[in-house]
């Protein structure tokens, strides 16, 4: 208890986050402009002479897309989807696209921000009853500034308390300690079942609301609860309903337990299989299944306000975090690089047992990088930058995996 106390009193001193400066991007302005033949034939050119080195001599097993103004200017597809059986991989073939999946939860719950069935800046217990946690809100959970503890995490077997320390400099830092916990439950887990073991267990957090961005999947595993309890319908359910239905998006779906007989698994880079775990049935931040097409579909819709509005996808596009200096930052269900002068740079790339996922979005080239792989190969991230075809200059960054 005295623990508990003294965390509390040192997240309690923490020092407010800085005010969000707002940026303008031109998501309001983009109009698609048709490729001649003669600039689809330049990017080809260009991304076949980077594509070998940069993906093929390291062992891809997956698919990537490359487009301009929503054209595709190059894809290909390689290896298997399924070991086993030897199937190969095809333009149809679904893969676990892990935490770009967040871009879809982000986006749902805009779209019923526009439907004026939510506020961002509603309590999360509107919605979630005996919800364990106050003062935290449906935009905390967007940008990852809830401070709530990591299911990944505490479902695991471990959970985490923070401490301070002084470094050399006599500044405070914060470490973590990892405790062992083992969770009262056996099988496969739901996002309501997450939801009770936290009503039950009361993991501790890791900050107050709002005081600093923490990356947690707890926070779009509360996000696809709260869009159940909004729409009175199963998160897959509506997802396919008022998603990929309407805009098209034929191989992709939200894995969740009744899926679990037909499991195909990802793989190690050294092609062993990753069974299911208990964790692997819990979406909102992960559980999207999707193909490098349907996904450009996405992307289309997004760039042309097809499913919410451009002035929406703004507010998405915004830094929220600015306690620490940097060039990244956090939106709503996007990661930015702002590097002025040149213009933003919308991503979000995934992971999850074998596979690992790029979804990278030049916005003012409305340009987009697409690639999926089920066996675990890191050079998959590395690989987004190709999207320099577009811009004309190299890409030094090293973005989040």
């Amino acid at each position: 208890m005295l623990v508990t106390f003294l965390t509390y009193l040192l997240l309690a001193c923490e020092t407010p986050a800085p005010k969000a400066e707002k940026i303008t991007v031109i998501q309001d302005s983009l109009q698609y402009k048709p490729l001649s033949e003669k600039e689809k034939a330049y990017y080809t050119a260009k991304i076949e002479a980077i594509y070998p080195t940069a993906l093929l001599k390291t062992g891809f097993n997956g698919s990537i897309l490359l487009a301009k103004n929503g054209e595709i200017v190059f894809e290909d597809y390689r290896g298997l989807i399924n070991f086993k059986t030897k199937e190969p991989i095809t333009a149809n073939s679904s893969f676990h696209i892990a935490s770009v999946s967040k871009t879809f939860t982000a986006t749902v719950i805009l779209h019923l921000m526009e439907q004026g069935k939510i506020q961002l800046d509603d309590p999360v217990e509107k919605y979630l009853v005996n919800f364990p946690y106050s003062n935290i809100t449906i935009k905390n959970l967007l940008t990852h500034r809830s401070g709530l503890p990591k299911y990944d995490h505490f479902l695991d077997g471990t959970r985490s308390e923070p401490y301070y320390v002084k470094n050399k400099k006599g500044k405070k830092i914060k470490k973590y300690k990892i405790y062992k916990a083992s969770p009262d439950f056996e099988g496969f887990p739901n996002n309501e079942e997450l939801l009770q073991y936290m009503i039950r267990s009361h993991p501790p957090i890791e900050a107050s609301p709002n005081r600093h961005f923490s990356y947690s999947n707890t926070n779009y595993a509360m996000l696809a609860l709260i869009v159940e309890k909004i729409t009175k319908m199963s998160f897959p359910d509506y997802m396919r309903d008022s998603v990929f239905t309407p805009l098209g998006m034929k191989n992709s779906y939200i894995f969740s337990i009744k899926d679990t007989a037909n499991y195909v698994p990802s793989y190690n880079y050294n092609k062993a299989p990753f069974p299911l775990e208990k964790l692997d049935c819990i979406y909102g931040d992960k559980n999207v299944y999707s193909t490098v097409r349907d996904l450009l579909i996405w992307d289309r819709a997004l760039y042309e306000g097809k499913f919410v509005s451009k002035q929406t996808m703004n507010i998405a596009y915004q830094p929220y975090s600015h306690e620490k200096r940097g060039q990244k930052n956090y939106g709503l269900g996007w990661h930015l690089y702002i590097n002025p002068p040149d213009p933003i740079v919308v991503y979000h790339n995934g992971w999850w047992h074998g596979n690992n996922a790029v979804f990278k979005r030049l916005l003012s080239d409305s340009a987009t990088v697409i690639i999926l792989g089920n066996k675990f190969n890191r050079n998959i991230w590395s690989a987004g930058k190709m999207s320099s075809v577009f811009t004309g200059t190299p890409d030094t960054t090293s973005l989040e995996q």
